[in-house]
Parts: C-alpha cells; structure tokens; sequence
C-alpha cells in the first residue's frame, strides 16, 4: 500500500511528494521502518528498498507486522543527483526536529519525524560520497550504544562505529528518533552516486535476521541465513590518516582488508613534475574500513580511516 506522508507545492503547479510503501503482514507484529535517500548522491539504499520489497511481496505469509519502505526521503535531492535540499541549499539531515508550519525543508522533515515515531525499529541507510569507500558499517552514537548494539550486529556488516554525540548529529533524522524514544540504527557502505549490489544483498539478507529477531520473520532459517558478526569499535580506536600535501593519489592498499603498520595505503604524486609528493603508510595494524577513491586530495584530505583493536593489556 502506498502512502503519501508529504505533499508540499513547489511553484510552478507541482508537488514535492514523499512516499512510503507500507507491506503489510498477515498477522499483527512490529513495525520496521526502512529509509534512505535523505541525501540525494547516496543511492545504494535504492537496490537495497528493491530487493527487500521483491522478497517480502514472494514470502509475505511469513510476514508478521508491517514493514515500511521509503525509499527517498529527499526526493527532489535524487531527481537533481543533489546531496541537499535543493532550492535551499541545505543538508536535509541537518534541520531535524524541524518545525510544523515553518519553510518547506523544516515542514519536510517534522511531517517524516512524526511520521516515523513510534515504530520498533528504524533503518536509516546512507552511502559514502563520492570521494570515500565504506564499508558496511553501523554508525551509533554512545549515548543510545546500549539498546541498538544487540540489533546492529544481526545486520550482516563489518563494522560497528560507536561514537560520541557532538552538537551537529543532535540535528539529524536517527538522534531525534532515538531521542524520541523510537529506536534507529544509521548503516553507512559504499560510495556516493553508486550501488554495491553486493553490499545490498547482504544488508538484505541481515535485515530478514533481524526482523526474525523482532518476531517479525517466521520463515524457518537456513544454513544460508547465517550472518557475519562485525567487528565493535569500542574494542579499539579508529585512526584517521590524512594527506600532507596536495595532489594526485595512486592507492597501493586494498580496501577492507587487514594491514600491517608501515604498509603502504597509497602515493600523493605531482604529474606536472612527475615526483611522488608523500608516502602515505599505516600508522598501526588494523581494519581498513575507509578508503579515499576519488583521486585528487589537498593537504589535509582524508585519506583512510583504520579500525586498530586492541591487545591484551592495553
């Protein structure tokens, strides 16, 4: 069933619409909201809301409670390839609560808060931009760490991220849920303007997990079922690596894999001089879970993110 949560008129006789796709279960049970297209350059949302809708509509009889599907909560963002709000220039994960009656972009985005409390469970997926590779990973602030990790690690990623709460994600559509009381969990993979079909798939498959874990889910499990336990931050430190100098990188390091400290990430080099301008090398051994993709840095760029866990006794 197709919802309109959102109808706002834009000038010229048309509508900003947002929608959700509610599949409904044959018997009472939670219900799990799953978002995504809150930035208009992350698109590997997108694969994933397709092949869940496809799965459920083929098994619905194992369907207990309602699953929720909104596939674009910026859709104005993902018809202009836009990250923002266009037209205002604004993050539009970067104005929640919002506020009932104000300008469209604050209108926008309390009607979809308001719209989304309330459920059992919240997935808001993000992909990386377009200068950045992810891995599948769960972002997780520390201040909700203890109620959402059990349910991050059924979703069949690599890495949970807790980190602290600062001023800029009090803003954002997971922190005023979580703040509301309705629990979300925000799943970052892939890079920007792309789809990972393989990344898809597996959130996919660790979306069904969880939902068997909300009761949700009474399909019996397969061996195929099994899903991976990521690796949790709070058992190390994360280390960002940035560029000294500005230039042209030619990456040596392959992403989301185990390096050794001193190995070699990648080479900021000069074409016009032709000289290799930095080195960039690990500063320990680690998880690479954040890898630059797009080429060209300034000093100061990231570069790589490494997960480095710690040893006994530290």
């Amino acid at each position: 069933m197709i919802k309109t949560i959102v109808s706002e008129e834009l000038p010229v006789c048309e509508l900003l619409e947002i929608k959700k796709n509610i599949i409904q279960g044959e018997r009472s049970g939670p219900r799990l909201c799953v978002v995504t297209g809150t930035h208009g350059d992350e698109l590997e949302g997108q694969f994933v809301c397709f092949e869940l809708a496809r799965l459920l509509y083929q098994n619905v009889q194992h369907l207990c409670g309602n699953v929720e599907i909104y596939p674009a909560l910026n859709p104005l963002g993902v018809d202009s390839i836009s990250r923002g709000f266009p037209g205002f220039d604004l993050d539009m994960n970067r104005i929640f609560p919002g506020l009932r009656g104000g300008h469209i972009a604050e209108n926008t985005v309390y009607a979809i808060l308001e719209d989304l409390s309330g459920a059992d469970l919240v997935l808001d997926i993000h992909s990386s931009n377009i200068f950045l590779n992810e891995v599948m990973q769960a972002r997780i602030s520390s201040d909700f760490a203890e109620g959402l990790i059990p349910y991050a690690q059924l979703l069949n990623i690599d890495f949970i991220w807790i980190h602290d709460a600062v001023t800029v994600l009090q803003s954002t559509l997971a922190h005023s849920l979580n703040s509301r009381g309705t629990k979300t969990i925000v799943v970052e993979m892939g890079i920007g303007m792309r789809i990972t079909r393989a990344y898809g798939e597996r959130l996919v498959k660790g979306i069904f997990a969880l939902m068997r874990r909300l009761g949700m889910w009474d399909a019996p499990p397969a061996a195929e079922d099994t899903v991976s336990k990521p690796i949790l931050s709070t058992e190390g430190e994360v280390l960002f690596i940035n560029a000294e100098c500005s230039g042209v990188i030619i990456p040596e390091a392959e992403h989301s894999s185990l390096i050794k400290k001193g190995q070699g990430l990648c080479k900021i080099v000069s074409p016009f001089e032709g000289k290799i301008l930095q080195d960039v090398h690990s500063q320990a051994d680690g998880f690479l879970f954040t890898m630059r993709t797009y080429p060209i840095v300034y000093e100061g760029s990231l570069i790589a993110r490494i997960f480095r866990a710690r040893r006994g006794g530290e």
